[in-house]
């Protein structure tokens, strides 16, 4: 083996390659640069591999790369010593070089066509591309369904939001009702003696005067309690078909004195509405109470407007007659502050209310929803996005229905949009 090795090294008895091309100059010089380039593209070729896979750690079958590397430098050796013996015989390093690169390019060539199966099993660009598209669909598809969940969701926490105040306003209810009803019968029971008593007592006496003070307490805790009864729905009412847009008219120049100089009233009346059965006088005093409160809230002045309209058929699922029911809306609308949210939510619960101490009992929004609920309607809140609140009454233009036994809720009306709504209590 020695032996073999010493004679490989051996250059005395060999000529160079160069004598074989006679030294020709053209013969020279064009195995020389073509031998150059050959080599400089061999040796870039593997720099360029190792640097792909060297970013690239995810490309599969990176270890066949460097293989293509070692493979392609031992070519690019070859072709340098060929270069070197057309003036040097040094045919034995060539002759190892030529028995390395033939060992590297046999291993790559057996390694590549065992790893030929697995490489026409990856995918191709086409099928990847559209796995891809179907990847995109699906990850869509799941948004919406998301989308859709948070809507439902949404949905539900608002549905069981309003069915909290619901219960909340008839637990509110049947409480109020049952002790204004009981108070207003011993009320009652304290004004016929009281009434007795005046009766008896000489104009001069000195104890008549205190009487008349107590006669007028009692009578204005029986305004109280005739507010809370009228929003338990237990208030008695004389119900007739009556034409609204005639009550707002004539009722028009007392709320002008009512709300004062700074605030414009101003009415929108719809023509060819049908007449309603309401209580006239128990309407007029809701009208009354939205506007003293509409007054409250525009201290420097603004525009209050009573309008009226069609009921549409969406707002009349909660009303007597159901969604088909015909009926009218009346709305009172101002140009305040307007309130929150969470103020608006609990605006119909009796003894509520925003204003100072002394300035207000919290019972006029409470009556008010109290009526409408009692002649089969509904009351609703609408906050505007620009400030102002308006407050529609619903009331169906059928006639209304049996009085409604203490206790029974009635069905909870639509939420319009924008708006807050309250089941019957």
């Amino acid at each position: 083996m020695i032996e073999f090795l010493r004679k490989l090294w051996e250059v005395d008895s060999l000529a160079p390659h160069g004598i074989c091309l006679l030294w020709r100059p053209e013969l020279i010089w064009t195995h020389v640069v073509s031998d150059t380039l050959i080599a400089l593209a061999y040796f870039s070729i593997p720099g360029a591999l190792a640097t792909f896979v060297s970013r690239r750690p995810d490309v599969v079958f990176g270890w066949m790369f460097w293989s293509f590397a070692v493979f392609i430098t031992a070519c690019g050796a070859t072709h340098l010593l060929a270069i070197w013996t057309l003036w040097v015989p040094d045919y034995g390093v060539e002759a190892l070089v030529k028995a390395v690169t033939a060992l590297a390019s046999v291993a790559t060539a057996i390694a590549l066509w065992k790893l030929l199966p697995q490489a026409l099993a990856l995918p191709s660009p086409t099928q990847l591309r559209r796995a891809n598209e179907e990847l995109q669909a699906r990850i869509l598809e799941r948004d919406r369904a998301l989308a859709a969940l948070e809507q439902a969701t949404a949905e539900q926490q608002r549905t069981e939001a309003l069915l909290r105040q619901s219960q909340k306003m008839e637990a509110i209810g049947q409480l109020t009702g049952g002790v204004a009803h009981d108070f207003n019968n011993l009320l009652n029971v304290v004004l016929a003696n009281l009434e007795r008593v005046e009766r008896r007592l000489a104009p001069d006496h000195p104890l008549l005067a205190p009487v008349r003070d107590a006669m007028t307490g009692a009578e204005r805790a029986a305004a109280v309690t005739h507010k809370l009864l009228a929003f338990a729905r237990k208030q008695p009412l004389s119900p007739v078909n009556s034409d609204v847009n005639g009550l707002i008219g004539a009722f028009a120049e007392l709320l002008r004195g009512t709300i004062g100089r700074q605030i414009r009233l101003e009415t929108d009346l719809a023509p060819g509405l049908p007449p309603v059965h309401i209580d006239p006088n128990q309407f007029e005093n809701a009208i009354l109470n939205l506007a003293v409160n509409a007054r409250d809230a525009m201290p420097k002045g603004g525009v209050l407007t009573l309008a009226t309209r069609a009921l549409r058929p969406e707002e009349g699922a909660g009303l007597a007659g159901g969604p088909a029911a015909e009926g009218l809306v009346v709305e009172v609308r101002d140009t305040g502050a307007g309130m929150s949210p969470e103020v608006a939510a609990r605006a119909f619960e009796p003894f509520f209310t925003t204003k100072p101490l002394g300035q207000g009992t919290g019972l006029g929004l409470s009556q008010v929803f109290g009526f409408t609920q009692q002649s089969g309607g509904s009351a609703v809140i609408v906050i505007g996005p620009q400030g102002g609140t308006t407050v529609r009454l619903l009331f169906p233009a059928r006639p209304a229905p049996a009085p409604v036994q203490a206790g029974k809720p009635a069905e909870t009306p639509a939420a319009l949009p924008g708006g807050l709504s309250w089941a019957a209590t």
